[in-house]
């Protein structure tokens, strides 16, 4: 399974988790089996650029990923995911990806179905 994090720094899976999804500095990519962190890469987010939260989507949907794991999203993007069929789960809590992981693993972390987070999209 491939999840991935926004995050404000490339650090692996000791990251510091983004705020934001779109805003964030860089996507953490954790490749998970049976529970266990088998690979992390980490990619510098292209940014929003022309075409606004629909290149953000697109640039997450390129990345090939099982789910999504944000600490905010607007209400646009998070329909976007929704009609691509992506799983998009909310975690406001964990302040590094290594904590969410486990929250993600226990299954503690809600899943957005196309609504957002925040209401300045």
């Amino acid at each position: 399974m491939r999840i991935i994090f926004p995050t404000d720094e490339n650090m692996g899976y000791l990251s510091r988790r983004g705020a934001h999804f779109g805003k964030a500095k860089y996507y953490t990519i954790i490749t998970m089996e049976n529970n266990q962190i088998v690979n992390v890469e980490g990619i510098e987010n292209p940014g929003h650029g022309r075409g606004g939260c629909s290149n953000a989507v697109a640039n997450i949907m390129a990345l090939n990923p099982d789910a999504l794991v944000v600490s905010g999203i607007g209400a646009s993007p998070a329909k976007g995911f929704a009609q691509a069929g992506l799983r998009l789960f909310v975690d406001q809590h964990s302040p590094t990806i290594e904590q969410s992981i486990v929250r993600f693993s226990q299954n503690q972390l809600h899943t957005l179905d196309g609504q957002g987070t925040c209401s300045t999209h």
